[in-house]
């Protein structure tokens, strides 16, 4: 059943004690949204139980879902009794997340194709052993984990699997979009594939990830969502126009959700990383593109450790690139209570690129 939900039901179920309802699936419409003017109005007009103290009187207190609340040890890196869910999750970026988040006190699904996705995607495709491994890292932190095997551009696989998350936790707090694929190819070279199957994957993909998980957050205050896009959508990318531009469309995904979600207290951010050493990136194509954008050509074979050393000569902070490691603990701050006031929001992490950005 499908219903719309009007400004006082917005305002109710955020106010709502943190427990498990059934399931409703819900209309993310403009009758369900309020405008900020609307949200201050009420915010102001319901939060009066613990009054501060200002220069010119008692202050309004915001609700739960619209406040970091006060200092305390660790509210940035805890998620204990939170249940996430990571796309792309059988290795490199979303492997470390999930894990991290296991590490930090959450139950984790960790959802990937495990398998081939496009024939013009360079690197070799995970596979169901990987997907494992990211479940038993998980469950080494004494977390619960659910591996589950679904297309991102499939929304009826995604809806099944995001049924089949509450039918054995009962809620969904997190959810990180984080899949993709890469391919490499001269703009005026490209066949439609080249470029519409990084669009439909990355870009499209991400936006179904969101109409099949959100549904199930939306009576949480509190919900997470993070989106995984690159600074290669910050960027201009010679040879790469079609994931440069399905990444730019994430950031912009992201604001647009952030808005539609606030409502909700849901907030919605986007990750940036720079260059990270995974399967996506380290593969003959990638190496050879790094090594063309360090000397402007490239002479026989490129191995990893060459690449990674003439790259470093010239990043702000001295290495090739990242490790997936070095991505996962923002996402941790994004997923925790800290992060409340936070969305909209753009985290770039990259070794220092952002420095030499306006």
């Amino acid at each position: 059943m499908t219903r719309k939900l009007d400004q006082q039901t917005c305002l109710k179920e955020v106010h709502e004690a943190d427990h498990v309802r059934p399931r409703r699936s819900l209309l993310v419409g403009g009758a369900a949204l309020m405008t900020a003017g609307t949200i201050r109005s009420a915010v102001a007009a319901v939060g009066q139980k613990k009054p501060a103290i200002g220069p010119l009187g008692p202050l309004p207190e915001p609700p739960p879902a619209f406040t970091a609340g006060p200092i305390k040890q660790g509210r940035g890196s805890q998620l204990a009794g939170r249940v996430a869910v990571v796309t792309g999750a059988a290795r490199g970026i979303g492997r470390a997340i999930a894990v991290e988040y296991a590490a930090n006190g959450a139950d984790v699904v960790a959802l990937d194709i495990a398998g081939p996705v496009s024939p013009v995607a360079d690197a070799v495709p995970a596979s169901g052993d990987e997907l494992e491994e990211t479940v038993r890292q998980i469950r080494a932190f004494g977390r619960n984990a659910m591996a589950i095997k679904a297309d991102i551009r499939q929304i009826a696989a995604l809806r099944a699997a995001a049924e089949q998350v509450i039918a054995h936790f009962g809620r969904i707090d997190i959810l990180v979009a984080n899949a993709a694929i890469q391919g490499w190819k001269p703009l005026l070279e490209m066949d439609d594939a080249d470029w519409d199957d990084q669009i439909e994957n990355n870009l499209n993909g991400t936006s179904r990830t969101l109409r099949a998980f959100v549904p199930h957050m939306i009576d949480r205050h509190g919900g997470r969502v993070l989106i995984v896009s690159s600074m290669q959508g910050r960027h201009g990318t010679r040879n790469g126009a079609s994931y440069s531009a399905s990444k730019w469309g994430l950031i912009g995904l992201m604001k647009s959700a952030a808005m539609e979600f606030a409502p909700y207290g849901m907030t919605v951010n986007a990750i940036i990383p720079g260059l990270v050493g995974t399967a996506l990136t380290l593969n003959p194509q990638r190496l050879v593109a790094v090594e063309q954008q360090a000397h402007h050509k490239v002479k026989g074979d490129v191995t990893a450790a060459q690449a990674w050393r003439d790259r470093a000569r010239s990043e702000v902070q001295p290495v090739g690139w990242l490790r997936p490691e070095d991505i996962s603990p923002i996402a941790v701050f994004l997923a925790s209570d800290a992060s409340a006031l936070t969305t909209g929001a753009e985290f770039e992490v990259n070794g220092g690129d952002s420095a030499l950005m306006t």
